[in-house]
């Protein structure tokens, strides 16, 4: 099996499209040609992480955070991602990161979160904006269950919880060619005016091209009409974070407390207790501060991220609980579901958990 075999795998499970502009995801070092011995799954690609690489025979590492975030002029080891990109070179070790692609993920890092304090009816609390198309097309009515079909195929049509969505309307459309055409219907030259049906599909943008080319695959004419436009319309399954329900309210210290424990937190920060119980929840692993009035908007009791400063606690004002339990501890299953997702897709493959603690915060 070859390296990029698997990262075929990885892109089903977290297309990179889906990633944050700021981000940088996919590939980082080594060859996606090489024939792959194994894979180590890990929270963070450092030098001891590739030492247990080297020691397993992987020369795959799979990491939720990119060791290569911001551009290097230099490497010559002066510093932690230096040295560990050097090892991961020398060694022939390539290193894949995963991080916003998994987190805009419905089933990623934030739907992770939820499952494990078990939380339910979940949705997205940050839809992603801007990454909805919508493609109107033309043709005749003998083409058009041919066309709709190939196009839903490519991945057009789907929304929330519904697939293969179209709509279509009948009109008359007319055309004119010239001595180089070759219509579909009448001769060059004819002025043609026949039935038409326009078909109407969203999709998403990162699936332009499998669309268009399922449209030109699949339509009659020679020179094929079609329009592209961008939507404002929020995708309600991609974006960052989740809010979900308790079967049954909690208290909020009981509800600390059971949060700590199943995030096997060193230690929650949070705001003043509100006085209310606990029942809808939003989450958003990593830094969230950005989502504490999205959480707000939708009714959440209370916020669980990470990496909140002094002044942001203020931005609670008494209208839920907001909860710093650790930026490593708010996305500390990434990793398992990562190798479960892998282990059932690649059968009989060497898929291996790091056993590595690349958490930097330490708890008195």
């Amino acid at each position: 099996m070859k390296i990029k075999d698997i990262l075929a795998v990885l892109e089903e499970m977290a297309p990179l499209a889906y990633a944050e502009d700021f981000d940088n995801v996919g590939l980082l070092t080594g060859d996606s040609n090489n024939n792959a011995t194994g894979v180590l799954v890990c929270h963070d690609a450092l030098e001891n992480v590739i030492d247990e690489a080297i020691a397993k025979n992987c020369n795959l590492i799979v990491c939720f955070h990119p060791i290569l975030f911001s551009g290097l002029k230099k490497i010559t080891g002066k510093n932690y991602v230096e040295r560990s990109i050097i090892k991961a070179i020398k060694n022939d070790i390539a290193i894949y990161a995963v991080h916003t692609a998994l987190d805009n993920h419905k089933h990623g890092v934030n739907k992770i979160f939820c499952d494990a304090l078990g939380l339910k009816n979940t949705c997205v609390l940050v839809p992603k904006e801007n990454y909805i198309r919508k493609l109107i097309t033309f043709t005749i009515p003998e083409n058009v269950e041919k066309l709709r079909n190939a196009l839903f195929d490519a991945g057009a049509g789907n929304i929330g919880n519904y697939e293969n969505c179209s709509f279509t309307s009948q009109g008359f459309g007319s055309y004119q060619g010239n001595e180089d055409s070759n219509p579909a219907i009448g001769l060059p030259g004819d002025f043609v005016e026949d039935k038409e049906i326009k078909i109407e599909v969203t999709f998403e943008k990162h699936l332009e091209s499998k669309i268009l080319k399922a449209l030109f695959n699949n339509h009659v004419y020679e020179e094929v009409a079609y329009e592209v436009y961008s939507l404002e319309n929020k995708h309600q399954n991609i974006g960052l974070g989740m809010i979900g329900e308790f079967e049954k309210p909690m208290d909020e210290k009981d509800f600390l407390l059971f949060v700590k424990e199943k995030m096997e937190a060193g230690g929650i920060r949070h705001s003043a207790f509100t006085g209310k119980p606990i029942k809808k929840v939003a989450v958003l692993g990593g830094s969230g501060s950005f989502a504490i009035k999205s959480a707000i908007a939708k009714g959440a009791d209370a916020f669980l991220t990470a990496d909140l400063k002094y002044h942001q606690f203020y931005e609670a004002e008494n209208r839920l609980l907001l909860a710093d339990i650790g930026h490593f501890e708010s996305e500390r299953y990434t990793k398992n579901y990562i190798v479960d997702y892998l282990t059932k897709k690649i059968p009989n493959f060497a898929i291996i958990l790091s056993q590595e603690n690349t958490n930097p915060v330490k708890y008195l």
